[in-house]
């Protein structure tokens, strides 16, 4: 999932935890928790481009590393806030906090060149923040909070382990068994951004957070969000039940025989649907929408393109591509380099035929017999992200 429901998520899970013994530092030091697994990013900077896209939801988001990370940071925590320095710590913790806030507020936005307006309401709307957590939560003497290296060690293995459990439902896959299996645990039934899932759950996250630690209600609404973090990934289970039963339908009705079906909602939304299946030569796609008129789903069929990656079977490029996208793939050639296809995620417009039209492309080229990969490439192409979302949204509608 996004960064922003990893941080909501552990956020809620380190209230539940610790919220009564400490109040917003649990909310914190959860949020923290929920984002260290995706630091594996780090990783790309001394690894090469199929390295790091093999290495990223790998051990960070293991089951092994929940529980030895959780007993290394829960350690680390409650020493640094037994230790004589606490006081020294969390004030140099909180400046580098909001340092890096406003450096990364002025880097968004200048990011296309200087621009002097965009940066000033930046570090406005900066200064305005800071002061207000100043005023409401840093007003106080920070004291030791009352929890024990028991509490942390289970607060940080509740936020590294559900952290994984989530990506799990996306298509993306999560190597949950790592470093034991590279296993992709992959279900499939939400989007890598659903702002239905994100928004009441942050809501409910925002309001708990100016209640007192005391206060049942603080306790209450948060459990809310988690409840409804529940409710809505139930949800999506049971609804790709449904959305699986229309493609195989459909498919059979057609006459399509494939060897494998996978469905998956597309970005922003479990309304609209992707549903790829594939066969010896072939991949065969399409889309289904609640809004359609009918349950008559328009498929598209085009070849894996394996007869251009024949020389390169055994390439430790290729096939760790095609392991990344469990077997879903279409190969074409563009001059010199060959574009490597996700079809999990499949195309924009299923029906437009251009090679920027896939979400999920990779880019490899020929050195000396080896194969390369250049870059990853998702989401649509810069410049026309506009019309892409609005031929999304229109699709979404039941727009042909």
């Amino acid at each position: 999932m996004d960064s922003i429901s990893q941080i909501v998520l552990g956020a809620a899970v380190g209230e539940a935890v610790l919220g009564k013994k400490i109040g917003n530092r649990a909310m914190l030091w959860g949020a923290i928790a929920g984002t260290i697994p995706d630091l594996d990013v780090v990783s790309n900077l001394w690894l090469s481009e199929v390295e790091g896209l093999a290495a990223h939801r790998g051990i960070s988001h293991s089951i092994f590393f929940s529980i030895i990370g959780a007993f290394v940071i829960g350690y680390a925590v409650h020493w640094i806030y037994q230790s004589k320095f606490h006081y020294q710590i969390a004030i140099a913790a909180r400046s580098l906090l909001f340092l890096a806030l406003g450096v990364g507020g002025v880097y968004v936005s200048t990011v296309e060149g200087f621009r002097l307006l965009p940066m000033l309401l930046t570090l406005a709307v900066l200064a305005g923040g800071y002061f207000f957590i100043k005023q409401r939560y840093f007003h106080h003497r920070i004291e030791k909070p009352n929890a024990s290296r028991t509490d942390w060690i289970l607060l940080f293995f509740l936020g590294l382990f559900t952290h994984p459990i989530l990506d799990c439902f996306t298509v993306y896959g999560t190597q949950l068994f790592a470093p034991f299996s590279n296993y992709r645990v992959a279900w499939a039934t939400i989007s890598v951004a659903d702002p239905l899932y994100t928004i009441p759950f942050l809501a409910c996250l925002i309001i708990a957070s100016f209640y007192n630690r005391e206060s049942r209600f603080r306790s209450i609404i948060n459990w809310i969000g988690i409840g409804w973090s529940i409710l809505y990934l139930s949800f999506t289970v049971l609804n790709k039940q449904s959305i699986i039963s229309t493609f195989s339908k459909d498919f059979t009705a057609q006459g399509i025989e494939y060897q494998e079906l996978l469905v998956s909602p597309t970005i922003l939304n479990n309304v609209l649907w992707h549903g790829v299946a594939k066969t010896d030569t072939s991949v065969i796609f399409g889309k289904y929408s609640w809004f359609d008129s009918d349950d008559r789903i328009q498929t598209f069929n085009l070849p894996t393109g394996d007869n251009l990656i024949a020389s390169y079977s055994d390439d430790p490029t290729l096939q760790t591509l095609k392991w990344f996208s469990d077997g879903f793939y279409h190969v074409l050639q563009r001059g010199d380099t060959l574009q490597f296809n996700d079809m999990r995620y499949g195309k924009f417009l299923d029906n437009k035929d251009d090679p920027a039209n896939f979400i999920f492309k990779f880019d490899l080229v020929d050195r000396e017999g080896i194969l390369e990969m250049l870059d990853a490439q998702g989401g649509p192409p810069p410049g026309e992200e506009t019309s892409f979302m609005g031929d999304l949204v229109d699709r979404i509608r039941g727009i042909e």
